[in-house]
């Protein structure tokens, strides 16, 4: 089940998918009093950088760094240490890279967080990518199907020590019964009925929670709309 100790509105992450950081602090200032994490990915980090994250965090924002570090073991180990001192509350990394990169990153955050005295940021492992499915998967080669694939990264991950996962909210439910409480889980696809863009494998919000995800990452759903707090309160009013 998802963590019973999290509120409606804590689950959602806004993501700052802007180029520009003086769009996404509009946004934060805008709904800082709905939404307590904001998301920070490639796009706008080009242009934020540590600057904007800590200018987001001096706003009262929680920020989820989502960069998806995947390299050889060592300059992920580095990157991870980097990121700690930024204070956030978590980050990303490719389950991909491996198990030996995971584990380097889990111990890394550990150490760093308790020499710098700063808090310690969620480990998050990416399993497979919401633009994917079987099809797509088969085009680089993976032969396993999407489930078995997310599941065999999954068990890397948990063998690596990693604090949580991504994951598309239609495979939650299985990762729940295989490693019951062992992950925070993170879902991104996460769109209203009909309303899916470029992510094949999506769900609703009601539909991840009910299922197990502790966290929703939404953007274009909420950053598009006519009434964007009005969809936010919508959006808590179906997880409640």
């Amino acid at each position: 089940m998802a963590r019973p100790d999290l509120k409606p509105k804590e689950r959602i992450i806004l993501a700052l998918d802007f180029s520009e950081l003086r769009i996404a602090k509009f946004w934060v200032e805008s709904l800082k009093h709905k939404i307590k994490t904001f998301k920070v990915g490639p796009i706008l980090f080009l242009d934020a950088g540590p600057i904007g994250i800590k200018e987001f965090r001096d706003m009262g924002a929680d920020v989820f760094l989502d960069l998806k570090f995947h390299d050889i073991p060592s300059t992920v180990e580095h990157s991870a240490r980097q990121v700690v001192r930024f204070g956030i509350k978590m980050f990303t990394i490719h389950a991909l890279g491996g198990l030996e990169m995971m584990k380097a990153v889990s111990d890394a955050v550990s150490d760093e967080s308790g020499k710098s005295n700063k808090r310690k940021p969620m480990v998050l492992a990416v399993t497979v990518l919401t633009s994917h499915d079987e099809a797509s998967l088969k085009n680089i080669g993976i032969k396993t199907s999407t489930k078995d694939t997310v599941l065999s990264l999954a068990s890397l991950a948990d063998k690596a020590g990693v604090d949580g996962l991504v994951c598309s909210g239609m495979e939650v439910e299985m990762l729940r019964k295989e490693f019951g409480d062992r992950f925070t889980l993170v879902v991104p696809g996460i769109r209203p009925a009909g309303d899916k863009h470029d992510q094949k494998r999506v769900v609703t919000p009601a539909k991840a929670v009910a299922s197990g995800a502790d966290y929703l990452v939404i953007g274009r759903a909420i950053t598009e709309a006519d009434n964007p707090e009005a969809v936010v309160d919508e959006i808590v009013k179906s997880i409640s």
